[in-house]
């Protein structure tokens, strides 16, 4: 028996949503911008978190671009989200190649604890997680 067309397309939407593996990029939608991490894993990522980086928090979480310094993080990726949405975006994958996935959760996992240079226009979240995957520093929320 085929489920009721309502049923069928929800389980449609259901399979179009990629579930991220080891190695991909994480694209997080918060207001006004994207916050990038790795995923490694078992539901967790890897992350360049300033100190005012809270998932959900909008636009207070703007302030974070004020932050001269972030720590990397390993979180469960449903907190690192909150109620914000997100997806897998491996969009430089037609431009570099990316890592191995176990190398790029290794040097992932290396970071953790550290803290590190953090500066909107050159050292961003998304140079972070561009640079794990790619080994190439880029962002495109900062380029002209």
């Amino acid at each position: 028996m085929f489920p009721a067309r309502a049923d069928f397309s929800l389980s449609l939407d259901f399979l179009s949503q990629a579930k991220p593996r080891p190695g991909d990029l994480i694209e997080i939608f918060r207001l006004g911008y994207e916050h990038w991490a790795v995923y490694v894993g078992n539901g967790y990522v890897v992350h360049l978190a300033p100190p005012s980086e809270i998932a959900g928090a909008g636009a207070a979480s703007l302030m974070s671009a004020l932050a001269d310094k972030a720590i990397v993080k390993k979180e469960l990726l449903s907190v690192v989200a909150g109620t914000d949405k997100y997806h897998v975006n491996n969009k430089h994958d037609d431009k570099y190649t990316p890592l191995p996935p176990s190398k790029i959760v290794q040097r992932a996992e290396e970071l953790v604890g550290q803290e590190v240079l953090y500066k909107l226009t050159s050292d961003n979240c998304e140079h972070f997680a561009n640079e794990l995957r790619y080994g190439v520093s880029r962002s495109d929320q900062v380029r002209p």
